[in-house]
């Protein structure tokens, strides 16, 4: 999707569509089938875990703003407005859903809307609604952490180190700090510092597969044996009170900020068939995020009744393909009826300089006197 700049990635669409394939598998695999069981081939926690596809979504904001203002003055006024009419109409049609559902099974109208509130600073918005109030409280910080990084080139790094710190002060205060590294900007931030500082080193990373590679195949095993700890809901129990949750969110941030940079600057990308599919579905990704909450205990429930029961990983990971696959047409009509109205009103907000004018308007000149 483009955005209002005019720049288009696809890259970065192929990796909302893994994103979200994450998230929608952690939510379709755990929430109506009964089994535990841990993959033998280990890259595979990381769908089993797949609540880490939101870790993804947050290094991919991080990295795409950087490369979005790199040098750009911007007018943040009109940067918050587009921000809004990204992220709110569907957000706002969601939550008009439900609050209707919940008006009619007798919740009282004031107390939901009361709950809507708090979710603007709170974890409490319906449907994964939680994570697009921390994406609006890093919008907020990101006139100051665009500041910071261009005094120094160490200051993102210091910003992490601060965020580490303050989790373990928590984390000594309250006996647990999964709820604060997990539903907060508190341990949200390291990703989107992370993805902020991967732009900054995409020279350095760019083409280092060996290194790229090695770090996410350690991951990839460290989140194997998270998994078979208890992962996210027993280890050993919810909320965990291990130390892991500190360092959980940097861990992800620092190895998905890697990924995003190595492959965004070391590859070109296809523009054929299957390239623009996995790129539509990210473009979408938004859609079926917020709306797969609506149907994916529907889907499953069906699989299980007319295919066959769910005994291990592997058939809930199948069943999964399949959901998401029916989740895509809907997220395609939800992107043109919802979201893409409000995109039309966007306005730019990046402040051109002078020399940026000055090819612009030799630019126009140059159409005029080809037209004649």
């Amino acid at each position: 999707m483009k955005s209002s700049t005019g720049k288009y990635y696809i890259g970065l669409d192929h990796i909302r569509a893994v994103a979200i394939f994450m998230v929608f598998s952690w939510h379709f695999m755990h929430q109506e089938i009964s089994f535990t069981y841990t993959p033998s081939f280990f890259p595979l926690s990381l769908i089993n875990e797949g609540h880490t596809g939101v870790s993804l979504f947050m290094a991919l904001s991080g990295y795409l703003f950087a490369k979005l203002l790199d040098g750009k003055k911007i007018k943040y006024a009109s940067f918050l407005w587009n921000r809004f009419l990204r992220l709110a109409p569907l957000l706002f049609f969601v939550v008009t859903v439900i609050g209707v559902h919940q008006y009619s099974i007798g919740v009282p109208f004031e107390l939901y809307c009361l709950e809507i509130l708090k979710g603007l600073i709170l974890p409490t918005l319906p449907n994964g609604g939680w994570s697009i109030a921390i994406e609006f409280h890093f919008y907020l910080l990101l006139p100051f952490l665009l500041y910071i990084a261009r005094k120094s080139n160490y200051s993102l790094g210091f910003a992490i180190c601060f965020a580490i710190l303050l989790r373990l002060f928590l984390y000594e205060e309250v006996g647990q700090i999964q709820r604060f590294a997990y539903y907060t900007i508190i341990g949200r931030i390291d990703q989107f510092l992370f993805g902020m500082i991967a732009y900054q080193m995409r020279g350095y990373i760019m083409g280092r597969h060996i290194l790229v590679i090695g770090g996410f195949i350690a991951f990839s095993i460290f989140f194997w044996n998270f998994d078979q700890a208890g992962g996210f809901h027993n280890n050993p129990s919810y909320p965990s009170n291990r130390l892991v949750w500190v360092v959980m969110p940097t861990f992800e941030g620092l190895t998905y900020a890697l990924l995003i940079a190595w492959y965004d600057n070391s590859f070109t990308h296809s523009t054929g068939r299957v390239s623009r599919f996995i790129a539509l579905i990210g473009t979408y990704s938004y859609s079926i995020y917020l709306l797969h909450f609506f149907f994916y205990k529907v889907l499953i429930l069906i699989m299980i009744r007319y295919i066959m029961p769910v005994s291990n990983f592997y058939i809930a990971l199948c069943y999964s393909v399949l959901g998401f696959l029916f989740m895509v047409p809907i997220g395609y009509l939800s992107f043109r009826l919802i979201e893409s109205p409000f995109l039309k009103l966007r306005t730019n907000y990046i402040i051109k300089n002078d020399a940026e004018r000055v090819l612009e308007v030799r630019s126009c000149n140059h159409l005029d006197s080809s037209d004649g």
